[in-house]
């Protein structure tokens, strides 16, 4: 199968599905042309042409993950105690808190890849771990994270995937 087969098949529905995922016409368009970046140049691997469009979704689904990744930021910086601290989010309620109280093995990465900067190739080399062991303790320790804020303080996210809620709560004023 060429490029020019799955473009012409594949590129509206492609394209308004990730619309749909990002709503953002600039990142959309930047998810886009990098999905279609990835299909050309991966295109050998493509077993079977009756599997294409499952596969350019696929394809199309890791670019929006990796953005999204790219764009999660939890914490800034790493105070002198090992605890995770950061004056961007200090309005958020229970914050520090709930980092710092996740199972070490979930912090020791959050705080590699989202306060160190590192790629999760690179952490997965320094702790001596596979990437899929990396990105499911990234995830575990995002899903902790996002129960714990949804429980104590009712914050979510908004359209814009910035996190909203009741800063200051009554549980954590207690605490």
């Amino acid at each position: 199968m060429e490029t020019q087969k799955i473009w012409d098949n594949f590129n509206d529905e492609l394209y308004f599905f990730i619309l749909k995922k990002v709503k953002d016409k600039d990142v959309t368009n930047d998810i886009f042309q990098n999905t279609f970046l990835k299909i050309h140049n991966n295109l050998s691997k493509l077993e079977k042409e009756e599997k294409a469009r499952a596969w350019v979704f696929q394809i199309a689904r890791n670019e929006i993950l990796n953005h999204f990744n790219k764009e999660s930021v939890y914490v800034q910086k790493l105070d002198t105690n090992k605890e995770i601290s950061s004056e961007k989010y200090e309005h958020i309620c229970c914050f520090d808190k709930f980092i710092n109280d996740l199972p070490e093995i979930y912090k020791h990465v959050i705080e590699l890849i989202y306060i160190k900067g590192q790629k999760q190739k690179d952490v997965a080399k320094e702790l001596e771990i596979s990437l899929e062991n990396v990105k499911a303790r990234v995830k575990r320790a995002k899903a902790i994270l996002k129960k714990k804020f949804n429980e104590c303080c009712k914050y979510e996210l908004d359209k814009n995937g910035k996190l909203i809620g009741e800063s200051n709560c009554s549980i954590c004023r207690t605490e």
